[in-house]
């Protein structure tokens, strides 16, 4: 079988000096949920920038068999769809739908066609019915819903979920972990919740100081880690 994802020597420095990836490598399989766990600041988004180009840094990075580079940028971003953690930064034509159906229009699909893969991810995110409004009327839930069918109406194979439930109340928390459940692309989920780690994830990396330092299931990153609060809790009483 060949990985969806392939990265091998991945480093990344800000401009500032900041060291942010320091020899990643990592491999996402076909139908896989992989959770990145880590401390804020170890590069975990970092890391997720460079699956669709939006950095770039020493080291071999492919996606769906092509390598991230510019030659292939345009068929990467077809097949990598990114959720980015704030809603906001993805939300900006006037109405719903003119937002979900300004990435396939980007990628050049026809006026007609966009517009119906827009109203289609649209439903299957339950947001049909906010079509005509404007972004900045809905709830953070609703945002995060619609922006999830912005990238849904490209098609992905593969999706990048950056602090999913950041900003969402618990009955919202709910609606996006069972529509994320559904949802039969490969996925990357960049979490601090163990929970949402344990319903979709089979598998978990921790990210420590721009490094992978474990990479297995997540019942056991979580509990090696310290960031399972029920095993925290188990242990206390049993002191």
């Amino acid at each position: 079988m060949t990985p969806l994802v392939e990265v091998r020597g991945l480093r990344y420095r800000y401009d500032d000096g900041t060291l942010a990836l320091d020899g990643v490598d990592f491999q996402l399989w076909p139908g896989e949920t992989v959770a990145l766990l880590g401390p804020n600041g170890s590069g975990k988004t970092t890391f997720v920038h460079h699956l669709n180009g939006l950095l770039r840094g020493p080291g071999f990075v492919s996606v769906c068999g092509l390598e991230v580079n510019g030659r292939n940028l345009a068929q990467i971003r077809r097949r990598v769809g990114l959720v980015f953690q704030d809603s906001d930064e993805q939300l900006f034509m006037p109405t719903v739908l003119e937002d979900v159906a300004f990435g396939p229009l980007n990628l050049g699909r026809a006026s007609a066609a966009a517009l119906a893969a827009a109203t289609a991810a649209l439903a299957q995110v339950g947001m049909a019915h906010a079509a005509g409004k404007a972004p900045y009327h809905l709830s953070a839930g609703e945002k995060k819903r619609v922006a999830l069918a912005g990238v849904l109406a490209m098609d992905p194979e593969i999706l990048v979920l950056d602090e999913p439930t950041t900003f969402l109340d618990p009955p919202a928390r709910r609606h996006l972990l069972d529509l994320l459940g559904r949802l039969p692309q490969a996925k990357i989920l960049v979490t601090h919740e163990p929970h949402l780690a344990r319903a979709l994830a089979s598998r978990a990396l921790f990210f420590t100081a721009g490094r992978i330092v474990a990479d297995g299931p997540v019942a056991a990153i979580l509990t090696r880690f310290g960031w399972d609060p029920a095993a925290g809790e188990t242990a206390e009483l049993g002191r």
